[in-house]
């Protein structure tokens, strides 16, 4: 039995991994503020967070609240962030505070009181563009698109004489490329608790997440996961709104697979300590085509609305490669999406969702961040 802190730990992934560790018959503490945009203005004790789970309501910015959350901790799962391309773009000071000084806070308090093992969420945006293969079979990492072509409607990745590019999976040797101020802001986060742990002794893990899904997700936050802000649509009889032409590509995991991917790095960290892996499934869908089959099981019949809009800072295909988290952690995906909407769609039944992703839209084609 250990005593874990999990950072954010009352959100959607954080609760999960709790879940996971209560049957492993771990102590759970979590440190999470209830931030309104993801809890309700009420910020009460989210219903489906275990009760066994100790709960200090408190931000990671607040030396004195990380202080008493690590308090006779073992280890410790960093998931507390602000999250969100299209918001982090306008809502920049919020999204470096949160993310990088609320991590930076954290690492200044293991410093002086190192623990057995931090697994920090990072994430895909990190890659940008994910990797392709051009015309001779060559791979080649994708390059940010030019707003000029994102204007004219012209959504595939080319090479630079023009040449058109395939997508193929992603590994974690392909270098970041920072398109958005929560990619940088994720970024900073998994460098600084790798370096920190190594200068420091505390054996660090790295997990990269990719599309993440499931119960719990914050269905009234405009700027979570694709799939969320599809059901808050269809819950209120609408269709969801997909930008750009839909053929974009991801990696579509389930939460409950992020979770044992989180229990694997905590229990190989010693072994693995400094490296970042993928999570995701090693499939990829179209996002017009997840809608549409989140609209059949929810019995919606509504076809997913193509905006032909973009948003600065969205990429057009990056899907995981999770071969080293295989050889390393044995990591292996156990969640099919065609069962794992089915279940999401009857979680989503009990549901009220408020729908702001028009507002929202609306924000960012104010500011000039999408058109």
């Amino acid at each position: 039995m250990q005593s874990i802190l999990i950072t954010g730990g009352a959100g959607f992934i954080g609760s999960h991994l709790a879940d996971a560790l209560l049957r492993r018959g771990d102590r759970v503490r979590v440190l999470d503020n209830l931030d309104p945009q993801v809890h309700g203005s009420e910020q009460r004790r989210p219903d489906y967070l275990d009760g066994d789970v100790e709960l200090i309501v408190g931000d990671v910015r607040d030396r004195d609240a990380v202080a008493r959350a690590l308090k006779g901790v073992d280890a410790v799962f960093h998931l507390a962030a602000k999250v969100g391309v299209g918001q982090s773009m306008y809502d920049i000071e919020n999204y470096t505070d949160v993310n990088n000084r609320g991590t930076a806070v954290l690492l200044e308090a293991l410093s002086r009181n190192p623990v057995g093992s931090l697994v920090v969420a990072s994430s895909m945006s990190i890659y940008g563009e994910g990797m392709y293969r051009d015309a001779e079979g060559h791979p080649a990492a994708g390059q940010e698109r030019p707003l000029e072509q994102m204007k004219r409607r012209e959504w595939e990745v080319s090479d630079l004489r023009g040449n058109a590019l395939t997508p193929i999976a992603t590994p974690e040797s392909k270098p970041p490329a920072l398109a958005s101020v929560y990619a940088l802001s994720k970024y900073d986060q998994e460098r600084l608790c790798l370096m920190i742990g190594r200068a420091y002794g505390i054996p660090a893990v790295a997990l990269r997440f990719f599309n993440v899904y499931g119960t719990r997700q914050a269905l009234s936050n405009p700027y979570t996961g694709v799939l969320a802000i599809f059901a808050s649509r269809l819950l209120n009889g609408r269709a969801p709104l997909v930008n750009e032409d839909g053929l974009q590509r991801r990696d579509f995991v389930s939460v409950s697979d992020v979770a044992q991917a989180c229990v694997l790095a905590m229990e190989h960290a010693p072994r693995v300590a400094g490296h970042a892996f993928n999570v995701g499934s090693g499939r990829n869908y179209t996002v017009l085509e997840v809608g549409r089959r989140l609209a059949e099981v929810l019995e919606r019949d509504l076809d997913p609305e193509i905006t032909g809009k973009y948003r600065v800072g969205d990429i057009r295909h990056c899907f995981a490669d999770i071969s080293l988290a295989r050889d390393l952690l044995g990591y292996a995906p156990r969640v099919q999406l065609e069962d794992a909407l089915i279940e999401l769609a009857q979680w989503l039944e009990g549901q009220i969702a408020v729908d702001l992703v028009q507002q929202a839209a609306a924000e960012l084609s104010a500011r000039g961040l999408a058109g």
